[in-house]
This record gives C-alpha cells, structure tokens and sequence, in this order.
C-alpha cells in the first residue's frame, strides 16, 4: 500500500508495519475492529502538539528570491530546535517553513512557543529589516498517531496546523480549546471563535 517512487505523496509513505496492519484489514474485513485498536494502541500517543509556522515567504522571495527564504528557514530551525529539545519536545518533522513538535504536556509546549518568539525577536536585533523572522503557533492536546517520528495525525493536529498557519498572525500563539483544558501555566488568554474549512472553532490566544 506504501506509495513508491519519488513522486508519490508524503501522506501515502506509511510505516511498514501500519501498511501490514491496513491491507489486513482490507484483507480480513471481519477482524478491522480488532486490528484498528491494535493500530491504535501501536501507534498513539497523548501528547500536545505544537506547530509552528513562520511568516513572510511571499514578502522575501519575491525581493530576494527562494534561496534567501530558506536560510532564513535555517535560522529559524537553528533557533527552535534546541528550545524544543530543553522543554522535553520532539521536532518529529519540519514541511516548508512548518515545524510539527510533540511535548508530553500542554506547558511544555507553551514554555517552547514563549522562548522561540523571544529568541526570533531578540534575533530580528541583528537581522536587516526586510529579512526578519517572524512565526505564528497553534497548540492542541489529544490523541496523536505518530509515524516512526517521520509524521504525525489526529483531530488535534489538525487543529493546531488550522491554528497555527491559517489563523494565527505574526507572533501570535494560540491554544485549542483541549489545550486550554490541559493548561496548568496561569496566564491570560482571549476565548475566540472562527469557522474555517467548515470547522467551527473555539480557541484560545495569548495575551501579551
């Protein structure tokens, strides 16, 4: 089932052995609730998810081109990744400008968004004006089906990509509302609503 070749889509690159598992199921029909909570117990974990997007690809490529924005992704990455690793996180792949983090606690990767906006802000200091690096993150906490650490899925990562990449602005970080549930850290947050790909979302901004 695993798709092969070099043009074949990051999604369809499963594990070996969910392939197995799944072409049991398509084999065996009967047993797919046997052999979905098997994947399920193989495969997930609850963990809170950070994704962290940077902003400003269309601003530097069209001034300085591609090559310009993928140092900056660089620096970024550079930046992040210690901070992920201090505040027990697994960077478990970096898409683009994204980066997909798992932390054992919905503090921990509250503590990691804090720390790398301060970094990048702090950073900006020696940076020219039109090469700033700025990013935006979403946060959620659930049940996440994690691949070999080469990707991750679930109804939370999901919502923290939405949060993260489609409503966050610049140096905004913004919570699901299971992830606000999660929180032990008191700091002020803003309850907000958006629908979005047909999602009606409740979530949860921090209050700078």
């Amino acid at each position: 089932m695993t798709a092969r070749g070099p043009g074949a889509p990051a999604a369809f690159k499963l594990g070996q052995r969910l392939d197995a598992l799944l072409l049991r199921i398509i084999n065996r029909p009967a047993e797919e609730a046997a052999i979905t909570q098997e994947i399920q117990q193989a495969f997930t974990q609850r963990r809170a998810v950070l994704v962290l997007d940077m902003s400003g690809f269309s601003r530097v490529t069209q001034a300085h081109g591609i090559v310009a924005f993928l140092v900056m992704i660089m620096k970024m990455r550079g930046l992040s990744e210690p901070i992920i690793s201090a505040h027990n996180g697994d960077l478990v792949k970096a898409e683009g400008d994204n980066l997909f983090c798992l932390f054992p606690e919905v503090d921990d990767a509250l503590s990691a968004a804090l720390e790398i906006m301060a970094g990048l802000e702090q950073l900006n200091h020696t940076q020219p004006e039109d090469r700033q690096l700025y990013a935006s993150a979403g946060i959620g906490y659930g049940d996440v089906m994690v691949l070999e650490h080469a990707d991750l899925f679930g109804d939370e990562v999901n919502k923290a990509s939405k949060l993260g990449e489609d409503i966050a602005r610049r140096g905004e970080i913004l919570l699901t509302a299971q992830a606000r549930a999660r929180l032990q850290r008191n700091i002020e947050l803003e309850e907000l609503q958006q629908s979005i790909s047909k999602l009606e979302l409740t979530y949860f901004a921090v209050v700078f």
